[in-house]
């Protein structure tokens, strides 16, 4: 069964305390829609971090960070030690039960959370740039994009405009390709998979 591209909008994306209490987190996308903090099976998030402090533990939950804007952050992943995440690093996946404590040298970040309930979902998360048209890779499960420039999106059922954190939900069945509005566009591709 097809189903439409799905368009979530920056300025439509649901704002909450996190569940530590220590910031804010912007929910672009939970499943199943209105699951809470302790029952969704996967989501996907952005959180302005503006000081040092532990993150949230969620138990039986995987999850994989990328920085938005910002210097960085400094992670101490208790098991995996010490990692600096950039605007330019790859995607850090790591246990979103194991203990993790975050510095910021340059300053408050901005950053992406992809979080999946394990051995009930997988994900991956991925850095894009489309210079000129580029069509998506298919996938076995859901697709998300994340634009971080302006750029549209060709599907079956039209040309979806997008600006800077707009995202786009697209079925596994569905195939797109990425038009930036101007020479090139950056965007993130969040896949999530049956386990």
């Amino acid at each position: 069964m097809h189903r439409k591209p799905r368009l979530l909008r920056n300025a439509d994306h649901r704002r909450m305390p996190w569940k530590n209490g220590g910031g804010e987190t912007v929910e672009v996308i939970v499943h199943p829609e209105g699951a809470s903090l302790s029952d969704f099976g996967w989501r996907v998030s952005m959180a302005g971090v503006a000081s040092d402090g532990p993150f949230s533990v969620f138990p039986g939950i995987d999850r994989t960070l990328a920085v938005l804007t910002g210097d960085g952050m400094e992670l101490s992943i208790e098991g995996l030690g010490e990692r600096l995440l950039t605007p330019k690093s790859a995607p850090l996946p790591f246990p979103a039960d194991a203990p993790t404590t975050a510095r910021l040298p340059g300053g408050p970040i901005t950053d992406l959370n992809v979080m999946t309930r394990r051995g009930v979902f997988g994900h991956s998360l991925a850095h894009h740039v489309a210079e000129g048209a580029k069509a998506l890779p298919a996938s076995s499960g859901q697709r998300l994009l994340l634009a971080l420039e302006p750029l549209g999106v060709s599907t079956a059922d039209g040309l979806v405009g997008l600006q800077p954190l707009d995202a786009l939900v697209l079925d596994s069945a569905e195939e797109a390709e990425v038009v930036p509005a101007g020479a090139s566009a950056a965007f993130y591709l969040v896949e999530i998979t049956p386990a």
